[in-house]
């Protein structure tokens, strides 16, 4: 995955957002692959969207493209208005769950499904899943293995590289029926189309109405307790500050190298080990964080939390950006940068959108 900046701008140039709507649920399909940058604050929603709008298209051709970068902001502003409450069941109570655990079958990727086993492979490889394949491992865990939401979403949260809670949590909820009104099912008629597969009698090759009546098969009867952990970079901490200077905090959620760039001030990337002990990443992951962070001209790492390292700098003025996983900083607190100025606690995602709307020329 490349970590440059000026690589990463580089791949705005390949954006395909008129062809997004026609093809976005293949897996080959025209996505941009932008996430994981998206979601480490490297590049924002309204970065890409403003440079979508540069291209001039009609705003139809674009409009599909446009309403999924504003789903994350969506997910982003449930995580600020609910705070912890993202990690439950949120708006229903998660029906027919047998275990806590995840089926080994999709830990291992052997599902008897091939085009989600292809994908689970690719996917520790990569930290990268297609969306639609997201779904269908969600609906394999909750819907027919009949798991609780929560350790499969962690265990995709942790080996993701655009892991972002809400995103990730909300739309397990959405796919289980606890933050949607209905669960989601794809048969195998559905995955073949939408992976070039044809795979034929497989236990979900069935009509939709069958799954009503579908036992857990035999492929996801065998389960497993993660202890899913993070390893923290193994640094002195011997950071350098200068109190007649500001002190910027960047984090696991916001690596912006643009981010008050022309200021002089100590740049201190925190690595706070209770956040990725609630929310644990991979190797990979967190490597991938580090590597980002290089975009940002003297940055220093700082492994504690927050209060040990305003001890150290206590005389410098703290900058930070707004996120959820922040509020125990203290501070100036700059807000990100929202697609719209649409903030508050919507019912659902097309409420948002109807408003949000309103912004668009």
């Amino acid at each position: 995955m490349q970590t440059e900046y000026r690589h990463i701008l580089q791949k705005l140039e390949l954006l395909k957002p008129s062809e997004y709507a026609k093809n976005r649920n293949y897996i080959d399909g025209d996505v941009s692959k932008l996430s994981p940058y998206i979601s480490r604050g490297v590049i924002s929603t309204k970065q890409v969207f403003e440079y979508v709008l540069s291209l001039d298209y009609p705003f139809y051709k674009i409009e599909k493209f446009v309403q999924e970068l504003a789903w994350r902001d969506y997910w982003q502003q449930i995580w600020i208005n609910k705070g912890t409450l993202i990690n439950y069941d949120l708006k229903n109570k998660q029906e027919g769950v047998k275990n806590y655990l995840i089926p080994k079958a999709i830990i291992e990727g052997k599902t008897s499904i091939k085009a989600v086993d292809d994908s689970i492979a690719d996917f520790y490889e990569s930290g990268y899943i297609h969306n639609h394949v997201r779904m269908y491992i969600a609906s394999l865990c909750c819907n027919i293995g009949r798991c609780h939401w929560k350790l499969p979403a962690k265990w995709m949260y942790y080996h993701l590289l655009d892991a972002d809670w809400a995103s990730n949590a909300l739309s397990w909820q959405w796919v289980c029926g606890s933050n949607s009104n209905k669960l989601y099912f794809a048969n195998q008629d559905n995955i073949n189309k939408y992976c070039h597969t044809n795979q034929k009698n497989s236990f979900i090759d069935i009509e939709y109405h069958q799954f009503n009546d579908l036992k857990i098969p035999s492929e996801l009867s065998e389960l497993k307790d993660l202890k899913l952990t993070s390893s923290l970079p193994k640094i002195t901490n011997k950071i350098i500050t200068y109190s007649d200077k500001p002190t910027l905090i960047y984090n696991f959620y916001n690596l912006d190298p643009q981010w008050k760039k022309n200021i002089d001030a100590n740049r201190i990337l925190l690595i706070e080990p209770s956040v990725f002990e609630n929310y644990p990443i991979s190797n990979k992951s967190m490597e991938f964080m580090i590597e980002l962070s290089k975009n940002i001209k003297n940055i220093q790492i700082y492994v504690g939390e927050f209060k040990q390292l305003n001890e150290i700098i206590d005389k410098s003025d703290i900058y930070y950006k707004e996120h959820p996983l922040n509020s125990n900083y203290k501070g100036n607190k700059d807000k990100r940068d929202w697609m719209f100025p649409v903030d508050g606690n919507f019912s659902s995602f097309f409420k948002y959108w109807k408003t949000c709307k309103k912004y668009i020329k």
